[in-house]
């Protein structure tokens, strides 16, 4: 996997600055945004807490109108 990645950036480097920037932007897009930051992972564990303690609202409970 590593002589594909160095590859790869020897191609890129030969590329216009402009074609960089889209291979930039593909590769962007191509990656997955649902890496967990620390700010989520404590906002996960408080409210599974809150949830543990019955401190949720009911889906039912919802005017969803």
């Amino acid at each position: 996997m590593e002589a594909v990645k160095t590859k790869a950036f020897e191609a890129f480097g030969l590329l216009t600055q402009q074609k960089q920037n889209l291979v930039y932007e593909l590769i962007l897009n191509l990656v997955h945004d649902d890496v967990a930051t620390p700010e989520i992972i404590a906002n996960h564990h408080t409210a599974m807490e809150e949830y543990l303690r019955g401190e949720t609202v009911d889906h039912d409970d919802i005017d969803w109108e």
